[in-house]
């Protein structure tokens, strides 16, 4: 399998209302345990919700508004995905209201608003600017992992660089819009979480306390901005290294040891995935020893 074709695959998984399946299957897990013990009646409620606004209607009005429009299942064109976007912030509002409704569990309820109001600001984004869908799409469940488990919910944004290396490789994305998808993921889905816990009254006792989450969301962007913003404007093997030095050393000096572990996964999937793509991937210039 060539490497278009390995990124076609990558993309095609982790098209938002796909990846969320799997990752909102966790969140919904997780919430379900009470005192230890497996409630299967909330959890079915919760993966319900979640698998129908977080997926299924969304997935539903991209498939349908391709076919309408003929053209990529990306809807690629950066004026077609206005319609689609509108839909799956409705989508996700009344997931909320769903959950308002049936009493479910009041993470599941905050993270759909996020969804919805983070989904609002990509459309904004994109009347100007094609931002990557698919790694904002990818940073929110992440970011709720984050809040649940902490370190181990980290861990899984090692999809984060290997999906900027398949955007970018099938040429949907440029670097910079498909590192500014997840960066804008993580943060606003992580600080809009504390806003409305704080406002809604939702107890923060289990949360990862705000300060480790954002510690971890630096741990997982900062190579790939390192990489993205070296491979447009400086272009230099050895600036990468001295930068990553020092954020090892900044890492794990002033960091917990589990937020210096994320950034040292992330890192080496990032360089791993830069060498693998070879030299018509920006990033391989920047990690490959001549």
């Amino acid at each position: 399998m060539n490497k278009l074709k390995i990124a076609d695959v990558i993309s095609t998984f982790t098209n938002p209302p796909i990846i969320t399946i799997p990752l909102f299957l966790l969140i919904c897990i997780v919430l379900s345990f009470e005192n230890g013990i497996f409630n299967l009646s909330k959890f079915i409620t919760l993966e319900l919700i979640s698998l129908v606004f977080a997926s299924i209607l969304p997935m539903a009005i991209i498939i349908f508004w391709a076919k309408r429009l003929n053209t990529d299942k990306d809807i690629s064109n950066r004026q077609d995905r206005f319609t689609p976007l509108i839909v799956g912030i409705v989508s996700y509002f009344i997931g909320v209201l769903v959950s308002l409704i049936l009493h479910a569990d009041m993470f599941l309820t905050i993270l759909l608003l996020c969804y919805s109001i983070n989904t609002g600001v990509v459309l904004l984004i994109t009347t100007k600017w094609k931002i990557s869908v698919h790694t904002t799409g990818l940073s929110g469940p992440v970011g709720a992992l984050i809040l649940l488990l902490g370190p181990n919910g980290a861990l899984f944004a090692v999809l984060y660089p290997i999906l900027i290396w398949s955007r970018v490789t099938l040429e949907k994305h440029s670097m910079a819009q498909a590192v500014a998808g997840g960066v804008q993921g993580f943060f606003l889905t992580v600080l809009e979480f504390y806003l409305f816990a704080i406002l809604f009254g939702y107890s923060l006792a289990n949360i990862t306390p705000l300060t480790d989450c954002i510690l971890y969301i630096l741990a997982i962007i900062a190579t790939p901005v390192v990489l993205g913003i070296l491979a447009y404007r400086f272009k230099s093997r050895k600036a990468f290294y001295l930068i990553e030095a020092i954020l090892f050393i900044l890492f794990l000096v002033f960091t917990p040891f589990s937020v210096f572990i994320v950034f040292i996964v992330i890192s080496l999937t990032s360089i791993v995935i830069s060498i693998y793509a070879g030299p018509e991937f920006c990033w391989f210039n920047l990690v490959k020893s001549s």
